[in-house]
């Protein structure tokens, strides 16, 4: 991995896990946060595109549209474990 791809991850986490934060309504989560839920979120979306054989054309795009993606199914996922979590 090369430094310009370890840079686009980095920013198109953060702006990822802060676009899940908005849709799941779970508000900020600050850009630390924001940047490892997203970079996760790349993860899991990349993962779940491939064996969907999802693809998109642009880098760029496509990478904030996989990272977004995936930080919206891993906070979701979070917000079920807490509220099971919550009730023992």
């Amino acid at each position: 991995m090369e430094l310009e791809d370890i840079i686009i991850l980095v920013i198109s986490g953060g702006i990822a896990g802060w676009l899940a934060g908005i849709l799941l309504k779970k508000g900020g989560l600050g850009i630390g946060g924001n940047i490892i839920v997203g970079v996760v979120g790349a993860f899991i979306g990349s993962y779940l595109f491939q064996m969907l054989e999802i693809r998109f054309g642009n880098r760029y795009v496509g990478s904030l549209v996989t990272a977004t993606v995936g930080a919206v199914i891993l906070l979701f996922v979070i917000g079920i474990l807490q509220k099971l979590l919550a009730k023992k």
